[in-house]
């Protein structure tokens, strides 16, 4: 793994966009369809989303250019009327940011900060209207959480009768159609929600088959030839952050053509992502520097003939199709057989192959061909799946993005800051892990499917792009990682030695210590703390062995074909913080961190048993050593030291300090008895074999 981390970070890359630069040439920007994919309003709760969508409407671009498509996979009606009433407080909040150039366009983080005293008399009202009106917002979508009258006395919600998550018929809704098309400072995007069918019977592929869907409709609609996907708890951070991306996709370059998609990394305001803040930093920006970063799922801009399957090699050096791509794309037994039998999309697919622009069409007239599109059984015998968001596997990110540098494309890497992006973690404890459960078990399905890096060295991929997809790997340091935090305390118990004695010990406290005096470099130099550095190190240690090695588990279980691997949306969170984006040092806020090192939760599931069995043997062997210490006889089979190893067994402890906080908590905050039960009874397994070896 040090190899390949290392070959990842040798040639570290990142583009420097000047959106300013783009002004001589408001009138040619191109068209851009944003995508935010929701699934559940309980997990994911609408307020988020509308915030998120709000965020986008408002964004520093052509209002006449831009479309917003949620795709709902849940079928909530609670959903859909939460982005009617955003749509009609968006008709005030766009011109107000625009009118004020307000930096943060999510309305929940801008208005955390109380007003400003000021001399514009003028901008005090309009404030205090605009908050006066988010809130009633945030009234009426709370009180129709509870209340679902309004369902039964508005004829627009008869489609959402009578329908479940998974058994629900096609729903497309304009919820505000654009129809000045000038692109001035007070009209706002399109806005329309969508929601696919799902049959209990039929492979609806979660959330990737949720993003094919999103193509095609807006393919039917509004045909941009660039789209940006953005998870729902996602708000841009920064007004400019379209442009940006624009700079990229529109620079004077031969390579421009070659340029799939442009990645913004994930940003968060929780206190315990630093380590992904560190990641991101040294990693993404290594990966850019070779063929482009990885696709990460959210703030990423796609072009749209890439997404229909397009290679680097169909091209002419001016973008324009090759006669072969030409004759292998554009005939029309290929489109039907790739693209589906809807006239409309084919046409529309013909259209964004060839970069014609899409003629204004009026969304509602559109909407019976956007139905036919997202049944159930549209996809059978065709290329969906392959082209598109790629299937066979829950990562649909990292899938997809290999079978894009596999076809020989290049991706770019935006880091501005602020931030382009912020977003919300799931809460520390059962949450987290879940969700890291999934990245990892998705990661480790792409090395056995047929976009596997492995596989096919023929392709149009470089070598150390394919090294940056082992990295996927990363979670099979787990079981490694497993062994280490118990061999220590195996030793104390066996009375045996782990660590040599005299120089050789020196080497590897030496090396230890400069393993960690490097880590810490990493975080000091993005202005982090030392405690932000101890705390990110411990909370993502907990949270990636108790999720990670689940997921092998998954893989192992998928590939003996015992059982399936399913998608479980994570829960989002908005918690009362502070508002707008801090810089870095003060993301490692002592206090912050300490609050959230203290409120670790803990549930019933098995995640919890490695962590807790972990923190019980070292206990185990530490109170061993100690009884033996005040007896005197401590002795070692083979000349070893115990201190060594009771030093390690110490370490163990302080990693998983929360795990010790929570056998004496209560609550969630706790480690419930079933759980300590468990990881107590494969103690006393343990320590017998231990003492009997």
């Amino acid at each position: 793994m040090w190899l390949i981390i290392t070959c990842i970070k040798w040639s570290p890359a990142e583009d420097k966009p000047y959106p300013n630069r783009l002004d001589e040439r408001v009138h040619d920007l191109p068209s851009v369809d944003m995508f935010v994919p929701t699934a559940d309003p309980v997990r994911e709760p609408p307020i988020i989303v509308v915030n998120t969508v709000l965020s986008l409407l408002a964004v520093n671009y052509p209002a006449n250019k831009l479309a917003c498509y949620v795709s709902d996979d849940g079928c909530s009606p609670l959903t859909y009327f939460s982005l009617k009433e955003a749509s009609k407080f968006a008709k005030i909040w766009v011109p107000f940011c625009k009118k004020y150039n307000v930096r943060v366009r999510a309305p929940f983080r801008y208005f955390l900060n109380p007003l400003v005293a000021t001399d514009d008399s003028v901008f005090s009202t309009d404030w205090k209207m605009m908050k006066s009106e988010y809130v009633k917002l945030c009234r009426k979508v709370e009180d129709a959480t509870g209340d679902s009258h309004w369902l039964d006395a508005d004829d627009d919600f008869e489609a959402f009768s009578n329908t479940k998550p998974n058994d629900q018929s096609t729903i497309v809704k304009v919820v505000w159609e654009n129809k000045g098309g000038v692109g001035d400072e007070k009209e706002v995007p399109h806005l329309v929600y969508i929601s696919r069918e799902k049959r209990p019977n039929y492979l609806h592929h979660y959330k990737t088959g949720a993003m094919n869907f999103l193509l095609r409709v807006s393919g039917l609609m509004t045909n941009a030839p660039y789209m940006l996907n953005v998870d729902c708890d996602m708000y841009a951070n920064e007004p400019d952050v379209v442009r940006q991306a624009m700079c990229v996709f529109l620079q004077n370059s031969k390579n421009s053509n070659h340029c799939a998609f442009v990645q913004f990394p994930q940003n968060f305001y929780d206190s315990y992502t630093n380590e992904l803040v560190v990641l991101q930093h040294y990693m993404k920006r290594g990966v850019a520097g070779i063929q482009g970063p990885i696709y990460i799922g959210s703030g990423c801009f796609h072009t749209r003939r890439v997404m229909y399957g397009l290679s680097s090699d169909d091209l002419e050096d001016d973008g324009s199709l090759s006669s072969v791509a030409t004759r292998e794309f554009l005939s029309e037994d290929s489109l039907v057989r790739r693209y589906g039998s809807s006239k409309e999309l084919v046409k529309s697919v013909v259209d964004a192959l060839q970069r014609k622009s899409n003629p204004q069409k009026s969304l509602a007239n559109l909407i019976e061909a956007a139905q036919e599109v997202g049944h159930c059984h549209y996809e059978y015998q065709t290329s969906w799946g392959n082209l598109g968001w790629l299937y066979d596997s829950v990562a649909e990110d990292t899938n997809t993005s290999i079978g894009i540098h596999l076809r020989g494309w290049t991706s770019s890497f935006i880091s501005p800051d602020p931030p382009a992006f912020l977003g919300s973690t799931p809460s520390v404890g059962p949450e987290a892990i879940v969700q890291h459960r999934r990245w990892a078990t998705g990661s480790i399905e792409v090395l056995f499917n047929k976009q596997s890096p492995l596989i096919g060295f023929r392709r149009k991929i470089k070598f150390r792009q394919r090294l940056a997809y082992f990295w996927v790997l990363m979670c099979i340091r787990s079981i490694p990682e497993l062994v280490y935090c118990l061999l220590p305390a195996y030793c104390l118990l066996n009375n045996s030695a782990l660590f040599p004695k005299g120089p050789c010990l020196g080497i590897i406290v030496t090396l230890a210590g400069m393993h960690c005096l490097y880590t810490l470099w990493q975080f000091m130099i993005l202005g982090f703390s030392i405690k932000s550095w101890y705390v990110s190190q411990s909370l993502w240690r907990i949270i990636a062995t108790s999720s990670w090695l689940f997921s092998i588990q998954d893989i192992i279980l998928k590939l003996l074909g015992i059982s399936k691997i399913g998608f479980i949306v994570a829960k989002k969170n908005m918690p009362e913080t502070r508002s707008g984006y801090e810089s870095k040092p003060s993301q490692g806020d002592d206090d912050g961190l300490k609050l959230e090192l203290g409120k670790f939760e803990f549930d019933s599931s098995c995640h919890f048993i490695p962590g807790t069995f972990i923190m019980l043997v070292n206990l185990a062997a530490l109170a061993g050593f100690l009884v033996r210490l005040r007896l005197s006889s401590c002795s070692h089979g083979g000349g070893g030291s115990a201190l060594a190893e009771a030093c390690g067994c110490i370490s163990v402890v302080v990693l998983f300090l929360p795990f010790l906080k929570g056998l004496f908590e209560h609550g969630k905050y706790g480690i419930p008895l079933s759980t300590l039960s468990k990881a107590a009874f494969l103690t006393v397994l343990f320590v017998v074999f231990s003492v009997g070896k």
